[in-house]
Formats: C-alpha cells, sequence, structure tokens
C-alpha cells in the first residue's frame, strides 16, 4: 500500500462495507449465471476442438469472477495480518489463489514491510523477517531474474511504475507466475525515498489463459486441415467423375439411343464430401453402363476408395462383366481394402439393340421408371451392402424399356428428410412435371428445382437415362 512517506498523497479512505458487499453479491450472481450457461453448452462432441475452446473460455471466465470475488472479499475485510498464523484452507476447486499482497520497500531505512498474503504467495514463513529489494531476486527463477531487476531500477531511477510478471520457485520446488504492480514514493525534495508494490499470484489465470490459446489454435488447425481436406476430396470427386455437362447422348457410334443427364447435389453444411458416385459409359459392344453408389463415411479416404469402386466398375463392365458378378467382384474388393467401409450401388447394362435393362443392386434405392405420365419402382432382385458379408451373392433382373421411358438413378440423400420408399413416393410424384420435360436434362432440372434447393444434410447424385430410339 502507499507510505506515509509521500506528503503529495490524501489519506485513503476505506471503502464503505455496504457497496463492497453489494459488489461481490453482483459478482457471484454473475458466477452463477456463467456456470449456468456452461453447463447448458455441455453436450456431444465434447472432444471436437471447438468445445474443447468454448468450455476453456467458460472456465477462464469463471476463473476471474473467482479472482474479482477474492479481491473485492479482501478489499472489504482488510489485508491480513503479518504475524505468524496458521495456513488458511486450500481455495476451493477452480480459485485462482490470487489473493492480492502488498509491500513497502523503505530505501532510507533498508526496511521492507510485507503483509501476511504476499508471505503466502511468495511461500515464505510468516515468522521470518521479509526480503530486502536486495534479497528478493534469490526467490525468481534464474531466466525472469533480469526481468525483475529491470523493472526494479526502471522505478527506482527513473520513477517509472512497474507492471510485469515473473515466476518464483516456492519451498518444494513449486513454481508460480506472480504479477507485481508499484510505484516509486517520492521524499519532499523529489527523491525517491520507498518503493510500494502489489503483488498476485496469477498461475492459475495464465494457465487457464494458455488453454484457450491452445485450444483455439488446435481449433484454427484443424479447421485448415478440414478445408484442405474438403479441397482435396472435392478435386478427387471431379477428376472421377464424368466430365461431360449438360446432356449426353450415347451411343456415340450408331444411332443415338439414350439421352443422359446428371447432377451432383452437395451439402448445404460444412459436411465433408462424401463416396456418392454416378457414372455412365459407352461399352465395347455397344451397350451402355449405368450406375450410381454411395460409400458411407465422408473426407478424402472415403472419396478415394469411392476412385478405386469406380475404376474397378468400368474396367469389369469393359470386359464384360455383368452387372450381379459385378457387384459380386466388387464386395470382394472392398472386403480386401486396408480400410474397411460399407457401401451400396446400383449397375445396369442396357441393351439398346432389345432396349433391355439389366441390373443388380447392393442394397441400394431402385431405379425409379416413368412411362406415360406415371411412375414405379423396379422389383429390386437380392443384394446386400457391398462389404457387408464375404462371399455375397447378388442377383440381376432384365426389365424391356419402350421409346419415350425415363429411368432415375440416385444416391441416398436426394430427397431432405426422407429415405426409402417414402423418398421414392415423393420422386414418383413427379411424374406429370418430367413427362412435359422434353430432354434428360430437363427433367435432371425439375428434381434439383423441386429437391435441391433447400437444406441437406448429405451429398446426394441423381442420373436421368430417357430412351429416345
Amino acid at each position: 500500500m502507499p507510505s506515509h512517506l509521500s506528503a503529495d498523497r490524501p489519506a485513503a479512505q476505506p471503502p464503505r462495507r455496504g457497496s463492497v458487499d453489494a459488489l461481490i453479491s453482483q459478482t457471484r450472481r454473475l458466477k452463477g449465471d456463467v456456470d449456468a450457461v456452461r453447463r447448458d453448452a455441455e453436450g456431444e462432441g465434447a472432444d471436437h476442438p471447438r468445445e474443447r475452446w468454448q468450455r476453456a473460455l467458460y472456465d477462464l471466465a469463471l476463473h476471474q469472477l473467482n479472482d474479482l470475488d477474492e479481491h473485492l472479499a479482501q478489499l472489504r475485510d482488510g489485508p491480513l495480518p503479518t504475524a505468524a498464523e496458521p495456513e488458511p484452507a486450500a481455495a476451493a476447486p477452480g480459485s485462482l489463489l490470487s489473493r492480492v499482497g502488498s509491500a513497502e520497500w523503505n530505501l532510507l531505512t533498508d526496511e521492507a514491510s510485507w503483509s501476511g498474503e504476499l508471505y503466502r504467495i511468495l511461500g515464505r514463513d510468516p515468522a521470518a523477517p521479509p526480503l530486502t529489494l536486495d534479497e528478493l531476486p534469490s526467490l525468481v527463477v534464474d531466466e525472469d531474474r533480469p526481468k525483475l531487476t529491470a523493472m526494479v531500477t526502471d522505478c527506482l531511477v527513473d520513477a517509472r511504475p512497474i507492471d510485469g510478471e515473473f515466476r518464483i520457485t516456492r519451498r518444494g520446488g513449486d513454481v508460480r507466475t506472480v504479477h507485481m504492480m508499484g510505484e516509486p514514493v517520492l521524499d519532499t525534495d523529489g527523491s525517491t525515498a520507498s518503493m510500494w508494490a502489489v503483488l498476485r499470484d496469477v498461475s492459475e489465470l495464465r494457465r487457464s489463459q494458455r488453454a484457450v490459446s491452445e485450444t483455439r489454435d488446435s481449433l484454427h488447425h484443424r479447421q485448415e486441415a478440414a478445408r484442405s481436406e474438403q479441397r482435396l476430396a472435392v478435386e478427387l470427386q471431379e477428376a472421377v467423375l464424368p466430365q461431360w455437362r449438360g446432356s449426353l447422348r450415347l451411343p456415340h457410334r450408331g444411332p443415338r439411343t439414350l439421352d443422359l443427364a446428371s447432377h451432383h447435389l452437395p451439402a448445404s453444411t460444412n459436411t465433408l464430401i462424401g463416396g456418392d458416385w454416378y457414372d455412365a459409359l459407352e461399352l465395347t459392344d455397344g451397350e451402355t453402363l449405368l450406375s450410381v453408389g454411395d460409400l458411407t463415411g465422408q473426407g478424402v479416404g472415403v472419396t478415394s476408395n469411392m476412385t478405386m469402386l469406380l475404376g474397378a466398375v468400368r474396367g469389369m463392365a469393359m470386359a464384360g462383366a455383368q452387372p450381379g458378378p459385378l457387384l459380386a467382384w466388387l464386395n470382394q474388393l472392398l472386403d480386401a481394402t486396408v480400410q474397411p467401409a460399407l457401401g451400396s450401388a446400383v449397375c445396369c447394362r442396357y441393351r439398346p439393340a432389345t432396349r433391355t435393362l439389366v441390373w443388380a443392386q447392393a442394397g441400394h434405392p431402385a431405379p425409379l421408371l416413368f412411362r406415360d405420365g406415371t411412375g414405379r419402382v423396379l422389383n429390386a432382385p437380392d443384394g446386400v451392402l457391398l462389404g457387408a458379408t464375404s462371399g455375397a451373392v447378388y442377383g440381376q433382373t432384365e426389365e424391356t424399356l419402350e421409346v419415350g421411358d425415363l429411368l432415375l438413378l440416385h444416391t441416398d440423400g436426394l430427397v431432405p428428410g426422407h429415405t426409402g420408399s417414402a423418398a421414392a413416393q415423393l420422386l414418383l410424384g413427379l411424374a406429370p412435371r418430367l413427362a412435359a420435360n422434353r430432354t434428360a436434362e430437363d427433367c435432371v432440372r425439375t428434381v434439383v428445382q423441386e429437391f435441391g434447393e433447400g437444406a441437406r444434410e448429405d451429398n446426394a447424385c441423381v442420373l436421368m437415362a430417357k430412351v429416345t430410339s
């Protein structure tokens, strides 16, 4: 506290107890409010970097309010005596242990005066004499001694106020961080007569601040990594999915028998790219491969597996594999990968000479067939999810199409909030509008306008094939 030697300082008036009690009550109410908000915010995903960062901020706010509560109580009750007395009970969990201690060093008499709390902060025996300014650095860790010396020298020589921190080593090797604020007290002739200072242990406060900083940095790195992974997944997906945009007519040689269009609908949230794919490929025998599929999960690893599967589908189809055996081999391939995964798929071969669609499915929504303004779900052959069972057998079936028929293949998630038969019924409800569309691209546009403009939690693909001859 300020020295009595300072003639130009009026005597400090003690605070009115009632006003300080009111501040203490307000602080404790605020602590309760913050703690309640923290509890309400706790939920699932507690290990996510954002959740850890938020929890660290709540803890820091509570630590600082505890600190304020302690300081106000000390302001109300006054400084502790310097005489030896029993150690107080341990602070409650979450306390910052930062009650304020004070000291004054008289340069004229080389005497020092410490408050009782300062003895506790510095870990000194209250019965021992207080350390002089020359002795004080003996408590400070070696790296911080020049900092303390510089602060004290600036205060005594240049009359600069002290405001800085240093670390001390207490009995038992406990290292604490102490914040020190002080000023020189001038004699009547303007020379420095003494120096007074207030010190507090800010170790827990700094620990909480470091936790906030570290969790913030972790969150930042996690977000940067997620953005990089998202970019890589998007680039990988765009590299392997068909490059055609708008309508595609197949086969390239001879009469064009199919009018094709497709669209990929990304999730509207920050969800990573998933394993959805669509494909249309002219085969060497003049038939056309149509396929859609979806691997569980998200991110680069899933997109990479999707790339592998799509390449395998194309290669086996080019080699003449029929849809059922093709899915069986695809199941074996997925079962043998280093990172096991589950997937679903529909694989079709269209024979233009007879307008026959041969198809198989692996736990995937069946294609929808629209004809003459109405639609229906094709009867699905047996087939389990890819990667679910080793040695699974996949059936296949045939469907004879007619000129003007429209085939719709899609992945789960195309109709937000609906899956399975519920999603199929909503898509079938578009039959009158699809019948009025002239091209497959117009049909895709109708589906996207109906189901693609709202919020969606998952990625999805749609592939349309219209029989033209």
